[in-house]
């Protein structure tokens, strides 16, 4: 895997981890412990996100 389709497919994995804690969110009763595990993994994610572009320049 190059280091360009790492980066888009960390991408895409930060978006679906901010579409599912939106949506967790807007549930009547969100789980708050599924909200903060989400949050931390999404978190972990644009960490490595980051790190990566940091190689590239």
């Amino acid at each position: 895997m190059t280091l360009q389709s790492r980066l888009e497919s960390l991408k895409e994995r930060h978006a679906a981890l901010e579409m599912r804690i939106a949506e967790e969110d807007q549930r009547p009763m969100p789980d708050s412990e599924t909200l903060n595990r989400l949050k931390i993994e999404k978190l972990h994610v644009k960490e490595e996100i980051e790190r990566l572009r940091s190689q590239v320049e």
